[in-house]
């Protein structure tokens, strides 16, 4: 009971920072460059474009926004040209946008020649950036628990190796081995790799401190090549039935396959719609789930602009709103990642056909 105590207790707090840190990010971009501006001289809170830049990716790592002057981590800047050859350098020397460097500059988010001339873009960008702080922290945390293994052989799990254990099992014993059957054994590192990468990847995106609040998993450039992974196993791990099941199904009337192919039709393309929905809907759930938080804490300095007293009385509302968002986010984060596994290990085990007749 002193553990769930103690992990509510730290829950609690997590969200209302959450949320406290989305107001003072938002609060901080309302703020005219000059100091001593009017009240009418401030700009438009813009909830679009705000949005957008906290769910799209990006050349550095934002923090906020004080009085005009933006916080940030800069990123490497990787580019590679015929004429002008390796370029390396901090995506600083654009300041955001405002100053071109080397003859590249940046719009509207992306990178570009001033001569017009193609280039090859390397670049770490906030997402990339990201996703090598999760491995990091995916490492320590699987090997920490692996090592325990060796240290205590004959004693019961305790701290990280207590949490990852009752994961691990779980996904062996409730997906991989009803899914797969017998050769899951061989499946079970990607399962694994990618339950993983995708929980901790929703969960750091819930926290908008550095190094948290990147939308990894809400880039649909991450969820296609997780989708392509599960894709590529599926496909170089079937069988001479499987196969023969999408072009010439057994049982089936001639008349559905001859002269036109209706049924291997729509098998070919259940071949392909099937990662292309696993893509779409781990992109668009965690997407979602971040812009409706920005949403309702946008409200708060929406109404506020209007009425300094509307904004007060909006905020109890958002914040509510907002609280249980982040609770059912949560939630969100692991089961996408659960739901992501077991749609995999479910394509594996549809790979490998039996021969019935």
């Amino acid at each position: 009971m002193q553990i769930f105590e103690s992990i509510q207790s730290h829950l609690t707090r997590c969200i209302l920072l959450t949320i406290f840190t989305f107001g003072m990010t938002i609060s901080g971009s309302l703020s005219a460059a000059d100091p001593g501006s009017t009240h009418e001289e401030k700009e438009e809170l813009n909830v679009g474009e705000l949005i957008f830049e906290h769910v799209l990716d990006a050349y550095d790592w934002h923090i906020l926004t004080w009085k005009g002057h933006h916080v940030s981590v800069p990123l490497p800047i990787i580019l590679y040209s015929a004429e002008n050859g390796l370029e390396i350098f901090m995506s600083s020397k654009f300041e955001h946008g405002h100053v071109s460097y080397h003859g590249y500059k940046l719009e509207h988010g992306h990178i570009l020649a001033e001569d017009g001339s193609s280039f090859y873009d390397l670049s770490i960008t906030k997402t990339v950036a990201a996703i090598i702080i999760s491995i990091l922290i995916l490492c320590w945390i699987l090997i920490a628990a692996g090592n325990a293994y060796t240290r205590n052989k004959d004693q019961a799990p305790k701290g990280v190796q207590a949490i990852i254990e009752p994961l691990v099992i779980f996904i062996r014993d409730d997906i991989a081995k009803p899914s797969i059957g017998k050769d899951y054994y061989k499946y079970l590192p990607f399962l694994l790799t990618a339950f993983f990468f995708i929980w901790i990847n929703n969960m750091m995106g819930l926290i908008p401190i550095f190094p948290g609040g990147a939308n990894v998993t809400g880039n649909i450039a991450v969820t296609m090549v997780l989708a392509l992974f599960t894709f590529v196993i599926t496909t170089i791990n079937t069988n001479k039935n499987y196969w023969t099941h999408i072009f010439n199904a057994p049982g089936v009337p001639w008349w559905l396959k001859f002269p036109i192919p209706l049924l291997p039709v729509i098998e070919i393309f259940g071949v392909f719609s099937k990662p292309f929905v696993l893509m779409l809907r781990l992109f668009a759930n965690i997407t979602a789930g971040h812009m409706i938080i920005l949403v309702f804490v946008s409200m708060i300095f929406i109404f506020g602009n209007m009425n300094i007293w509307a904004g007060y009385g909006t905020s109890v509302v958002s914040v509510l709103f907002s609280t249980a968002m982040l609770m059912l986010e949560l939630l969100v984060a692991f089961l996408q990642a659960y739901v992501f596994t077991l749609l995999s290990a479910i394509y594996f085990g549809m790979a490998k056909v039996e021969d019935h007749h």
